[in-house]
């Protein structure tokens, strides 16, 4: 009888065994202690701005758009915490004001080329043959020159407005994830468990749901939070140069294009939307170095 209770015993403690390390990884994300500084520190700071920023309607001190040219130019301090600019606005709601837009842009037109860059490497790693030639030669195209080069030309030909802001990031943007996509996907795609699976019989498309995409979606994640300070830096340079947000809507590049006519008399108009947009670059960076840390620890 004992030998029999230890062979019903068996698959239970395998199982144990076998799903010990998922949980152990579980837990180990959920304990924040464990994870990197770089990784703390980042979650820390965009956590706070994206607090601020969703709050901004109910903590804004002042109408962002309202004018006082009684008050233009006034230094940081008093009723006015990070001053004036040029028609008496308040720096500090038109900074948290213009975040919203900086932001969300940044982060709508990552999520969007993340996703199709995704879904076209896969496609294209499972495909092969002249579909995977052709957009690997278009890539090659589009990654021979700067994004912002490519989205300052669709800009430039389709009008300057917030759809088309979005699309032209989108448009410049997807190469880096399909190609990465691509190469992960065929990476996984050589392993034993997934030539397994088609030697059961699986279809395509369980293999790639089961199988290939899990297991590159990590990389792919640490990847786009990398990306997202460069798209953000990108927004910014656009509106800087007057191909981004329109006014009277205002972002921290227009902000930084506003402010620089007056760079020597009020300086706080360039240094606070620059601290903002390095701020919040280096935080959700340092987001994806981290992740990218405890990923290479835990092997």
């Amino acid at each position: 009888m004992s030998l029999l209770d230890d062979h019903l015993r068996a698959p239970e403690a395998q199982r144990t065994e076998t799903s010990s390390p998922r949980l152990t990884r579980r837990r180990g994300w959920a304990n924040v202690r464990t994870w990197p500084v770089s990784l703390r520190v980042g979650v820390a700071v965009f956590a706070a701005v994206l607090l601020v920023l969703a709050l901004t309607p109910w903590i804004a001190p002042h109408d962002p758009t309202a004018q006082d040219l009684a008050a233009r130019l006034a230094p940081p301090g008093g009723e006015h915490l990070l001053g004036t600019d040029q028609l008496g606005r308040d720096v500090l709601s038109r900074l948290m004001d213009g975040g919203r837009f900086s932001v969300s842009i940044a982060a709508i037109t990552l999520a969007i080329s993340a996703l199709s860059g995704t879904l076209i490497g896969i496609v294209c790693a499972r495909r092969g043959g002249a579909l995977d030639e052709f957009v690997m030669r278009l890539s090659d195209v589009l990654l021979a020159f700067p994004e912002i080069i490519v989205a300052m030309f669709l800009v430039s030909v389709l009008g300057a407005n917030y759809l088309t802001l979005v699309l032209a990031l989108v448009i410049s943007g997807w190469t880096p994830f399909a190609r990465l996509a691509r190469g992960l996907a065929l990476e996984v795609s050589a392993r034993d468990f997934v030539e397994a699976a088609r030697a059961l019989g699986c279809s395509k498309s369980f293999i790639v749901f089961r199988h290939v995409l899990p297991n590159v979606l990590g990389p792919l994640l640490a990847h786009a939070a990398t990306r997202f300070g460069h798209k953000l830096i990108t927004v910014g340079a656009l509106s800087f140069l007057g191909l981004g947000v329109q006014p009277p809507d205002a972002d921290w590049g227009s902000m930084l294009a506003d402010g620089q006519p007056y760079l020597t008399r009020a300086s706080w108009l360039v240094i606070y939307p620059g601290l903002a947009i390095f701020a919040t670059a280096l935080s959700i960076t340092l987001i994806g170095q981290g992740i990218n840390a405890r990923r290479s620890s835990r092997g």
